[in-house]
């Protein structure tokens, strides 16, 4: 321990460098390095996974193209009559529990409520609105209507398939993907001071693939990636840890108390404005677009739904798509809502009485508070959402970036190790002793931080607390051999 120290005070000396880095760079590079060799797998298939949910929706029109293809008609038939169209194929009379008309060409989605799906599912029958025939007739994922091949790919980025325990992955991938890259940043930076002036660029942001070393040139391109692309990682953890189980709550209750919510319309035909806040992940990563099952009773789901859409666009709504939730009790409101996340965002939403006709409270999306905004903005580009195929593009860059920066972190552990060997073997692991070397005032603050953060993600706390649980027995093991080894020679001399 002293004599690695030693070493580090002597290159500080030598090479003028801030004293911070004698012990905050061996800190970041074991914490960095454990970190990777921990969620480095999580990582891949969560970038995978994601890259293949981004591009669902062309997926969608390809696989469910029967489906979703409507006949050109100049007069196509009322709304009323698709939602009949859809009841008699289901052989039931109930109202849907949310109905999108069709646009640019496509198919009216009728949904209804159906005890025997699963929480947030519903049962989506697709109308022709040029013929009222029905093309097709399936289960369905929250209020976007994500059909099943989008809802399975979902599911297998959320939690693998397996559930609310699978949801674990995902969560624990998302923690640590900002400490990888911000911990990555920061060795950087204080490497390049570690480094002639006239190379820094070179060194730290341009890979060099025609360096003769292996090692070297691996390191080359983890470290431009990373560089490149970290404010990437960065958006990508922050916003997928909006819909992890336990970090989401805590940014949802955090939200809530700085009444950063999303407004949402009140369905009370006595009419207070802002009944309540609006979840943006509604149908995508584990939020019900459908609260249960319960479908609108008869009594209030009387009205025209050709009616109420002609009164909501005549309050303004103007997108192309919308939808249509009749009222689930006597004596509330239908909504009618814009669903356009693509930019420029249009997501006004209104309540409509269904027998007067008049709007009785609505929400503008030019009244939504910044933060409101922002989380909208944030939870539309990291679905591939906000800015199309650009945004799509742009995401599959990133999850390739992760793959690269994983399988390039596992290379250059592999091509350090030792290459007389028997076996396989890895490389060494970084050096110790790191904390040791740490001043009190730096151990009172990472101290502070690191609980204050661990208690807001607990699953970053949990796994740091393993970490430091593997380090400790490791180095009891060291220590172990290296008393063996001095006994061994004391008592040979």
């Amino acid at each position: 321990m002293s004599t690695a120290l030693d070493a580090s005070s002597s290159e500080r000396a030598r090479t003028g460098a801030p004293i911070m880095s004698v012990w905050l760079l061996p800190l970041l590079r074991r914490l960095h390095f454990y970190a990777g060799l921990l969620v480095g797998p999580f990582l891949v298939v969560a970038a995978v996974t994601g890259a293949l949910y981004v591009f669902t929706p062309q997926l969608e029109r390809v696989v469910y193209a029967n489906a979703l293809t409507g006949t050109a008609s100049t007069q196509p038939l009322s709304l009323d009559d698709q939602v009949d169209a859809a009841r008699r194929s289901i052989g039931s009379p109930d109202s849907p529990v949310n109905v999108r008309p069709a646009s640019d060409g496509g198919t009216t989605r009728v949904m209804f409520a159906d005890p025997a799906l699963e929480r947030g599912e519903s049962r989506a029958v697709f109308v022709d609105p040029g013929t009222g025939r029905v093309t097709g007739d399936m289960t369905v994922y929250g209020t976007s209507g994500a059909l099943p091949l989008r809802t399975t790919i979902d599911r297998l980025h959320r939690d693998l398939l397996l559930g609310e325990p699978g949801r674990l992955y995902s969560e624990l991938a998302a923690s640590w993907l900002w400490v990888l890259a911000l911990s990555g940043l920061c060795m950087v930076v204080l490497h390049r001071r570690r480094v002639a002036r006239g190379r820094r660029a070179r060194v730290t942001l341009v890979p060099r693939p025609a360096e003769a070393n292996a090692y070297r040139r691996t390191r080359s391109w983890h470290t431009a990636t990373g560089v490149w692309l970290a404010v990437g990682f960065l958006f990508l953890a922050a916003s997928g840890l909006t819909w992890s189980a336990h970090a989401g709550e805590n940014v949802a209750q955090l939200r809530t108390a700085l009444n950063w919510t999303t407004p949402k319309v009140s369905t009370d035909l006595g009419g207070a404005s802002g009944g309540g806040a609006e979840d943006e992940h509604a149908g995508h990563h584990g939020h019900d677009g459908h609260q249960g099952h319960q479908g609108p009773d008869d009594a209030g789901a009387q009205g025209s739904f050709d009616a109420v859409l002609a009164t909501a666009r005549e309050a303004g709504l103007d997108s192309r798509i919308v939808e249509l939730k009749p009222a689930s009790a006597d004596g509330a409101a239908w909504t009618v809502s814009e669903n356009e996340r693509s930019w420029p965002t249009q997501v006004d939403s209104v309540a409509v009485d269904p027998q007067r006709l008049h709007v009785t409270d609505q929400v503008r999306f030019s009244e939504w508070g910044l933060p409101a905004k922002l989380t909208q903005w944030a939870i539309a580009a990291h679905m591939g959402l906000l800015f199309g195929l650009p945004n799509q593009l742009v995401l599959l860059a990133l999850a390739a970036a992760i793959v690269v920066l994983v399988v390039s972190g596992y290379t250059m552990w592999w091509r350090r190790r030792p290459t007389r060997a028997a076996g396989v073997q890895f490389g060494p692991l970084p050096p110790r002793g790191a904390l040791r070397a740490t001043p009190v005032w730096a151990w009172l603050a990472l101290g502070l931080g690191t609980v204050a953060v661990g208690l807001f993600v607990p699953l970053l706390g949990l796994s740091l607390l393993g970490f430091l649980a593997v380090d400790l027995l490791l180095g009891l093991r060291a220590r172990r051999r290296s008393d063996g080894t001095a006994a061994r020679v004391a008592s040979q001399e």
